[in-house]
């Protein structure tokens, strides 16, 4: 089927790269979301084919909102918990020194943020006091059951202790195996961005980007112009940043100059 539907006449706005990497693959006709069908291209072999003229136009949607929020200092959460995922998040937000959850997700995470800040909190003080030996007082004994708590709280919590408030954006890939982490976002008001197949509620997603989200190949795809976002994005706050200091050093030389 792969040859087949790289045959396929698609739109210009469908890159090479995105047909190589299966962004087009979607789901079975039943499954498909009726929200949907505009991103639908057309059937082949009963699965659905992702019309990727769509997927650029809102990849390109995403991105630029992206690009603009990080500008002004906003917080991203990335929520990737499948396998194909896993590791292309947690190097993609190790690098830009952003939370994610690659785990499962804590419920609570945004609607309870103050709750789940304390277990953040407690798990650094955990491993604080585990480096600096302060745990040598307590018994073998004691200090498993410590060792043991913490490892569990790292399992939880230890790609998000770099949060520290609520989020202002989140990042997912497949929204319908995130959804908690989902309707947590839409009822705090926080935009999702996602790369989600059309089996979707488009409804629930600010930002969603039509495609392959099973495979890692797509994921990566989709992870690539993220960081490409991300990148543009914190080059501009820093030309922000920069432009508001000559600013500020301009305005206290004034007026150093009219006293």
């Amino acid at each position: 089927m792969a040859d087949e539907v790289k045959t396929i006449e698609y739109p210009e706005a469908a890159s090479r790269e995105m047909i190589e990497a299966g962004v087009f693959y979607g789901r079975k006709k039943s499954s498909t979301n009726p929200k949907m069908r505009p991103c639908v291209l057309m059937n082949r072999g009963g699965i659905e084919i992702i019309n990727l003229a769509k997927t650029s136009e809102e990849l390109e949607r995403a991105t630029a909102f992206l690009k603009e929020r990080i500008k002004n200092g906003a917080q991203m959460l990335f929520v990737a918990t499948q396998p194909a995922a896993e590791e292309g998040v947690k190097k993609l937000a190790e690098r830009f020194q952003v939370p994610y959850v690659t785990n499962r997700w804590a419920g609570g995470t945004i609607t309870n943020f103050k709750i789940i800040s304390k277990r953040i909190e407690y798990l650094k003080k955990l491993r604080s006091d585990f480096a600096s030996g302060a745990l040598q007082k307590y018994t073998k004994k004691e200090r498993l059951g410590l060792e043991d708590e913490m490892n569990h709280l790292k399992e939880l919590f230890g790609g998000i202790e770099l949060l520290m408030k609520e989020p202002d954006i989140l990042i997912t890939i497949d929204a319908n195996l995130h959804m908690t982490a989902v309707r947590e976002a839409n009822r705090a008001n926080i935009p999702v961005v996602a790369l989600s197949n059309v089996d979707s509620d488009p409804d629930l997603i600010n930002y969603l980007v039509p495609g392959n989200d099973n495979g890692r190949r797509s994921i990566n795809w989709f992870l690539e112009k993220i960081a490409v976002a991300i990148e543009e994005g914190l080059v501009l706050r820093a030309a922000v940043a920069k432009q508001l200091l000559e600013e500020s050093a301009a305005k206290q030389a004034a007026e150093v100059k009219v006293k």
